[in-house]
């Protein structure tokens, strides 16, 4: 019997490379004989470096870059030196998890440290940079990496933006000047959402409130980042607002695809040619995949609906093992079964502390049944 096994990460418990490798200790518990191949995956979030550089051989490098609040810290990114290809995050420098929970505010928070990352890419003479755009912190439309990288934002009295405050000042910005001799190489913004920049569906309104902008902040976000996107349709001649994808850690799509040429495509895709999954799905018999919640936003471009489509695809059967799901029909039904390691007697704190315990557990029932 011939298994693959290609989950993403459980958020604030395991990485994709440990679900995998405790999933396949519990098949292993059933069925000692079963040839098992383990893929790590990731869909453009926080691990997606990670997935890509062991798979293509890469090493970490770090450069110095600055937070979301501006602070100084250490970054690091993926590079693939036989590709000259740099594989990084923007949650490394602008990311959630820089923060804490009373430091989060959109309006005070920016990409600077991303174009930072950036440019060191490009002082390496990278050919290539792939960014993953999960786990934001920040609703700046990449006003900020823009900033790093050269470009100047003013208002309509000449005045020059700087970095403090500037997001709620965009409202009034008039003009955007070019850097006279950036030369990029060619930049994959790898995401996992497929929202535009503005509207219900928006950056804002969809993700600022996650972000901690209150009712009257996600307005004065909304209205800058609309200036923003006129700004940039009059003086760079381009218009991404709407194209989906745009409105990905806040804007920062929009910003990629304006200021950099960014080609924007799904997370996913961008991790499975990486790492072939296709070509080593076609000859196992089945597939199971994971993540740490299954919902809804499933099906939006996160790995598990990704790994089921591929699976179905070439006629395989696979089976989910996930921290939790909710009770979504058209999601589960895209699996041959579901199986969920949340214990009703547990607290949420106590399930993530025994993820690895359950996920070997689950797996060992899917190996029976198999």
């Amino acid at each position: 019997m011939k298994i693959l096994i290609a989950p993403d990460k459980f958020k604030g418990s395991l990485s994709a490379r440990e679900v995998a490798e405790n999933i396949s200790a519990g098949l292993r518990d059933v069925l000692p004989d079963a040839k098992i191949d383990i893929v790590p995956m990731a869909d453009g979030g926080e691990g997606t470096a990670q997935v890509i550089g062991d798979a293509l051989g890469g090493s970490w490098v770090s450069c110095g870059a600055h937070d979301p609040l501006g602070r100084q810290i250490n970054a690091r990114y993926a590079w693939i030196e036989h590709r000259r290809l740099a594989v990084m995050e923007m949650s490394e420098a602008a990311g959630m998890r820089r923060l804490s929970e009373n430091e989060r505010d959109p309006l005070s928070t920016n990409t600077f440290g991303v174009g930072e990352i950036l440019f060191d890419a490009v002082r390496r003479t990278a050919d290539q940079i792939i960014i993953g755009l999960g786990g934001s912190a920040t609703n700046d439309g990449g006003f900020g990496m823009a900033r790093a990288l050269g470009f100047r934002f003013f208002s309509g009295n000449d005045h020059e933006y700087e970095l403090n405050n500037a997001i709620s000042e965009l409202q009034k910005l008039s003009r955007i000047q070019r850097p006279g001799n950036l030369l990029l190489p060619k930049i994959i913004a790898a995401v996992d959402v497929r929202n535009p920049l503005l509207g219900k569906n928006g950056a804002t309104q969809i993700f600022g409130p996650q972000k901690g902008a209150s009712e009257d902040k996600v307005d004065i976000l909304e209205r800058a980042l609309t200036r923003l996107a006129d700004v940039v349709s009059k003086d760079l001649e381009i218009d991404y607002r709407d194209e989906p994808g745009a409105g990905a850690a806040g804007g920062l799509g929009f910003g990629l695809m304006s200021f950099c040429g960014a080609r924007i495509r799904p997370g996913f895709d961008v991790v499975a040619e990486a790492v072939k999954l296709g070509a080593k799905m076609k000859d196992v018999d089945f597939v199971v995949t994971g993540e740490g919640s299954l919902d809804a936003q499933t099906l939006q471009g996160k790995t598990p609906a990704g790994v089921a489509q591929l699976a179905r695809r070439l006629g395989k059967r696979v089976f989910a093992i996930v921290g939790q799901a909710a009770n979504d029909r058209p999601v589960r039904e895209i699996f041959d079964e579901v199986y969920v390691l949340a214990q009703p007697r547990m607290s949420v704190k106590e399930n993530m502390a025994h993820a690895a315990e359950l996920l070997r557990e689950n797996a060992q029932e899917l190996a029976k049944k198999l």
